[in-house]
């Protein structure tokens, strides 16, 4: 069974921080490029970065400099830390394998994901 659990997320104000963590099943997370994907209301779930299994980093742009991605091998975590982040950057974030080529999920199913407000 695959299994996707997000967690860290929570009411920021702008310019702050957080670090966001996934426990991933090792099936997956052995093998497999890992990305972060996130929705804001209203919008499409979008990727937003991604991390091979050697450390090979992709960023969107809306992000890049400002969230870097990283993952623990030996314990099968996905971590995102956001820094100076923005009211646009209020969405629910997930993580999932991914096609580092054109960022599409590599899971048909997704965890239940980490709400990030980022208010004042």
């Amino acid at each position: 069974q695959v299994g996707l659990m997000e967690s860290g997320g929570g009411l920021v104000q702008p310019g702050g921080s957080l670090r966001l963590s996934c426990k991933v099943s090792r099936s997956i997370f052995s093998i497999n490029a890992m990305g972060w994907y996130r929705q804001a209301p209203g919008k499409q779930r979008d990727w937003i970065a991604s991390i091979t299994t050697r450390g090979t980093t992709r960023y969107k742009d809306s992000v890049k400099g400002r969230f870097t991605i990283s993952r623990d091998n030996t314990e099968n975590m996905l971590f995102l830390q956001m820094n100076s982040l923005q009211p646009e950057d209020t969405a629910v974030y997930y993580c999932n394998g991914i096609n580092v080529y054109n960022g599409d999920p590599l899971l048909h199913t997704w965890g239940q994901g980490t709400q990030v407000t980022v208010s004042s």
